[in-house]
């Protein structure tokens, strides 16, 4: 009995220290900047013309941007990657929107590539506004025409700003309900719900979003399980679509290029305005 007794013991002085590690140290469970620092590719790589913009946030951190203008443009997307890499793993994009007929602002985060600041969920909404406040203000692009795309944790970022400005459509791309149900699908050996301290509550945020919602998630999709995408689904209120992509979290748009080219660009002739915008800086 002694023994098992200390036994049992150990192994919950471990457990408490293996929550306690996960407390403490769940940013870099969430966030991974140095998983892509090297900027592998540029648009210009791809052939086309792209700016590099450098923005200044409300709680004055600089951040980079890439600014892709499309021809005679129908609008501007405006996109907030995933975790892990930063805006040179996601050129493709570039091309998806130019060949789409839209104009792309690509985000960087505080933290990732060669911005500015360490990443927080606080942070990240502050970055996506501060592209917002540059579209809108500096370039004069109409709401509207804008569209905001997030895939995976980016989703839950585009989301809130969706929730607090008006813009034409809102994209979102493998992304999940919010950080406490992920995590609890994760790592259901843990009391994650009652751990997480970073919320990045996509399903809350969509409850105020009024504006056509298209939602694009994988039934094999490893890392963001296929119910979060249906559930955020459910949750939009307004115009909405949903897209079934194949292939896994990290590749599941490289499976479905094509359905995914010709799904978005059928959701934006049908939500967006229609002509080019000739956006007037204000």
């Amino acid at each position: 009995m002694e023994i098992l007794l200390k036994v049992l013991g150990a192994g919950g002085a471990a457990y408490a220290a293996l929550l306690a590690g996960v407390f403490l140290l769940q940013g870099s469970l969430l966030y991974f900047p140095d998983m892509g620092r090297q900027m592998l590719r540029t648009p210009g790589d791809v052939g086309l013309d792209y700016e590099t913009v450098w923005l200044t946030t409300e709680d004055d951190v600089r951040i980079e941007a890439w600014y892709i203008p499309a021809p005679a443009a129908r609008g501007v997307a405006l996109l907030a990657h995933g975790n892990a890499g930063n805006i040179s793993h996601r050129v493709d994009y570039a091309l998806l929107f130019h060949r789409l007929g839209y104009s792309l602002l690509l985000l960087e985060y505080r933290g990732y590539g060669r911005s500015e600041g360490k990443p927080s969920e606080a942070g990240t909404y502050a970055d996506a506004r501060a592209a917002w406040r540059h579209l809108v203000t500096e370039r004069g692009f109409p709401p509207e025409r804008i569209v905001l795309v997030g895939e995976s944790l980016g989703g839950a970022v585009v989301a809130r700003l969706a929730a607090d400005e008006r813009p034409g459509a809102l994209v979102l791309a493998s992304s999940f309900v919010s950080v406490p149900e992920l995590a609890a699908d994760l790592y259901p050996w843990l009391p994650a719900r009652w751990l997480t301290r970073y919320r990045y509550d996509t399903l809350a945020a969509l409850e105020r979003v009024s504006c056509p919602v298209l939602i694009a998630h994988s039934p094999q999709d490893e890392i963001v399980p296929f119910h979060h995408g249906e559930r955020l689904f459910a949750a939009v209120k307004g115009p909405k679509a949903f897209l079934e992509l194949a292939g896994g979290h990290n590749d599941a748009f490289l499976f479905s290029r094509e359905a995914w080219r010709v799904e978005l660009g059928r959701f934006l002739e049908q939500h967006l305005p229609q002509g080019s915008v000739n956006p007037v800086p204000r």
